[in-house]
């Protein structure tokens, strides 16, 4: 009866309905003062959200550089997105329960983004993902896949789609899967295909998961929140294999902050040798200087450098981009500079007399705030050495 009604609740509080556009959306747009009135205000069942502790063995530090930024806040409530394609349907949505705009769908088939992806050896890909009652009215799980496709106009057929694949589903118990695959003979025998058993991470309807992809090579790791599910040392041990394509499908999820960036980033070198770290793995709640658990592992990195070197002090610089407010945005900036010294105080042990901060709000871009990516770019925080 309980997981009834909070079905209930999350069903009643999307909105498929053309909002104003915020005015002081950072990271994802809020709702508007409308919105919030046509909501219901309640509790999202996700209450209790983990905190930066439950990290302490999450290993992922994102791709330095961002050549892929997703949120949907460029989309009108209730469109299909305008960078993604699909042969069957999507619509972008907001609810009162999970901040920003949501690509939310229940297809058989698949949504993927449109123009082609051109992604180097080593990268990795976020996105934040919800799964939501199907065609049945029940749980229907989802799909993602990263793929090399053929056709890069349209939809690839069959249940190994394109030259190659790697394919992450949940199912409608919630059981994770995964499967890798290199079509043609050079690929024979080379698949791999897997669960996750362990019901400890099993995903739940109405839930908010976050999923972290990281390839290097031919490795493939992927995590469900803090936890890793898979490490598959040789997934595409071909040199030929090259994914240029994202998918979404065969089930019903919404789907968020669509995160793909290349590299590994030089911490030490950059920080203690150039006297300069930009970071984009420090995450924030929407409008919020709360850091997000899944900064855990930059963060920690960070810390290792600044341990391994206790004579360095250092300034923490925020930086948002160019929407909204101009003195909230230097505000804010300023907050989320301040909350991650508190984090680097507080959980890994540094010296707070070894930091200062400081925040320049939207005042020095790095790209044009004219795309999500290039926004994407402009929304760091920066350690300077001093």
């Amino acid at each position: 009866m309980i997981n009834k009604k909070a079905d209930q609740v999350v069903d009643s509080a999307f909105s498929t309905k053309d909002p104003a556009k915020p005015t002081e959306k950072k990271d994802n747009p809020p709702a508007t003062a409308n919105e919030q009135k046509k909501e219901v205000a309640v509790t999202s069942p996700a209450a209790g959200q983990p905190s930066l502790e439950t990290y302490s063995k999450f290993d992922f530090t994102p791709g330095e550089k961002v050549i892929f930024f997703e949120d949907f806040s460029q989309d009108n409530v209730g469109d299909f997105p305008a960078l993604w394609n699909t042969n069957s349907s999507a619509e972008v949505v907001t609810t009162n329960l999970f901040p920003g705009r949501w690509m939310k769908f229940s297809t058989r088939e698949a949504i993927w983004t449109d123009a082609l992806l051109t992604l180097p050896d080593n990268y990795t890909i976020e996105f934040d993902v919800i799964p939501v009652k199907g065609e049945e009215d029940l749980m229907a799980g989802y799909g993602v896949r990263l793929m090399q496709s053929i056709n890069a106009r349209a939809f690839d057929h069959g249940s190994v789609p394109g030259k190659a694949g790697f394919s992450f589903f949940c199912d409608y118990t919630g059981r994770s899967g995964y499967r890798t695959y290199i079509n043609g003979p050079e690929g024979e025998g080379l698949g791999i295909t897997g669960y996750k058993d362990d019901k400890h991470f099993y995903q739940t309807l109405n839930q908010q998961y976050h999923i972290s992809i990281w390839i290097q090579k031919s490795r493939v790791r992927l995590y469900l929140d803090e936890n890793k599910l898979i490490d598959l040392p040789k997934a595409f041990p071909v040199s030929s294999v090259k994914m240029d394509r994202l998918r979404f499908e065969e089930g019903a999820a919404m789907v968020n902050n669509i995160r793909i960036a290349a590299g590994n980033p030089d911490m030490r070198n950059k920080l203690i040798t150039e006297g300069k770290l930009v970071s984009y793995g420090i995450y924030f709640d929407v409008n919020s200087d709360k850091v997000k658990p899944e900064s855990y592992g930059t963060l920690k990195l960070i810390a290792d450098v600044l341990k391994e070197n206790p004579g360095v002090k250092i300034n923490i610089i925020g930086h948002t981009d160019a929407d909204g407010n101009d003195a909230a945005n230097l505000d804010l900036s300023r907050r989320r500079a301040a909350a991650v010294k508190t984090e680097l105080v507080s959980n890994f042990g540094l010296a707070a007399s070894s930091i200062e901060t400081d925040g320049k709000g939207e005042s020095q871009p790095i790209a044009p705030n004219d795309s999500n990516t290039n926004k994407a770019l402009n929304r760091r925080v920066e350690f300077i050495k001093l």
